[in-house]
């Protein structure tokens, strides 16, 4: 999909553009309790579900900042975009947030592209295809690390939204390193990287445009991501929102990761 990817590609630097031209006066509202909105999210949502359509008539657009199309979701082939991931770090003026653009086909993710505005530091992966990084103007293939031993591994903390249940999955797994950041789609970032081993989300909160585009990266980075009952994420369901929670990792670890969350949870999603 050359056409696809490099549209994708082009628009997210684009839409990026548009939020550094808010980044200095976001101008805040809030949707609801902890969820803040910003002009940039607005602009660069507006933007970017245009330039999709008249690119893709045919195809579904799902956005976190536009009216929910659920009808869209059901067509074949939908872009999932999030115009600003990591909304709480672009308020506070902490680069940790990106532009997130991915499209899933027959509700398999199958195109991502994950890009910080503040760097451009860009992700991109396709299905079979691999997955790779633009940064400092040179493009390398991406790959997690093989590293199996949770003693040896890093976790990726949320910046914004700390969780007792995390917590107490890691004490369990015995994992002793940690990295805190912003953005969902560049914490999984730092597993793609090999800089991070797991990243993992036990709440039914976070939605479809906050794993679409580094789901399919991370896939083909070599890793995984499912839900915490170890099914892979779809993006055709009659529902926006990842109810049962998120786990990426590189792989190795995976399979421990789920039966020590259920053994902590006891398969209960808070």
């Amino acid at each position: 999909m050359p056409q696809e990817l490099e549209a994708a590609k082009t628009l997210a630097i684009r839409a990026g553009a548009i939020l550094l031209e808010h980044y200095s006066h976001p101008n805040v509202r809030w949707k609801g309790q902890g969820n803040p909105v910003t002009d940039a999210d607005r602009a660069a949502s507006a933007f970017l579900t245009k330039e999709l359509h008249g690119l893709f008539p045919a195809d579904g657009i799902l956005s976190e900042e536009e009216a929910d199309d659920l009808e869209g979701l059901s067509r074949p082939r939908v872009w999932i975009v999030d115009p600003l991931d990591g909304t709480m770090e672009f308020i506070n003026r902490i680069d940790e947030f990106a532009v997130m653009i991915g499209l899933a086909i027959g509700g398999i993710p199958s195109l991502g592209i994950v890009y910080q505005p503040t760097t451009q530091k860009l992700y991109y992966g396709e299905s079979g295809s691999g997955a790779f990084v633009v940064e400092n103007r040179q493009t390398r293939l991406l790959q997690v690390s093989s590293e199996a031993n949770p003693g040896a591994a890093t976790i990726a903390l949320s910046r914004s939204h700390p969780s007792s249940n995390i917590d107490l999955i890691r004490q369990r797994l015995g994992v002793v390193n940690s990295v805190t950041w912003g953005s969902i789609g560049l914490k999984v970032g730092l597993i793609y990287e090999g800089l991070a081993h797991l990243y993992l989300h036990t709440s039914p909160h976070t939605s479809l445009w906050d794993t679409c585009a580094a789901d399919v990266i991370l896939y083909e980075a070599g890793g995984r991501m499912t839900d915490l009952e170890n099914a892979r994420l779809r993006y055709n369901g009659p529902d926006v929102r990842n109810r049962r929670g998120v786990v990426a990792s590189n792989g190795a670890l995976h399979e421990r990761v789920i039966e020590t969350a259920h053994a902590v949870l006891s398969v209960r999603i808070d």
